[in-house]
């Protein structure tokens, strides 16, 4: 076994591992922190296939941008977010699903190909040239207006606030 093939079952052994934290933690904002853990595993499992361009769209778009706004969505519709009122987890029966599911998809799976497949090479240059090349400054103000909503929303939310 290569270190490669070594690295990669490490991570899916983390991805899975982390996926079903976060399906069985009875905080919401764990929950979400778990599911960020995910989204940043899963990102270095692109790096590991020699994709940088999708590893780096997973850790901006998914790690960051989604993980922020599920987290600015709990602090705006929940006034208590670590209270038992915000509890969540799953029971016996979806996780008993979940069991059966797998046990499915990994009776059905079969054989895998064992001959490589031709990739088709693109300039990842190229392509990031073409998204952000003009756009580059406005993506950056946008940002900046993002995190100002995500801080206003943080001083309208806190605790101390009559």
């Amino acid at each position: 076994m290569s270190l490669e093939e070594l690295a990669f079952l490490v991570l899916a052994v983390v991805a899975v591992g982390t996926g079903l934290a976060a399906l069985l933690v009875r905080e919401l904002v764990h929950t979400i922190l778990w599911v960020s853990v995910f989204f940043v595993d899963l990102s270095a499992i692109y790096f590991l296939l020699e994709a940088p361009f999708l590893g780096v769209l997973q850790l901006g778009v998914y790690a960051g941008a989604v993980t922020v706004l599920l987290l600015f969505g709990i602090m705006v519709t929940r006034k208590r977010i670590f209270s038992r009122d915000a509890a969540t987890g799953l029971g016996p029966v979806p996780l008993a699903l979940a069991a059966v599911t797998f046990i499915f998809l990994v009776a059905s799976v079969g054989e895998f190909p064992s001959a490589p497949t031709t990739l088709q090479v693109y300039d990842p240059s190229a392509l990031s040239a073409l998204l952000f090349g003009t756009d580059g400054p406005w993506l950056l103000l946008l940002g900046i207006i993002m995190m100002s909503g995500v801080a206003g929303a943080i001083y309208l939310v806190r605790e101390g606030r009559e």
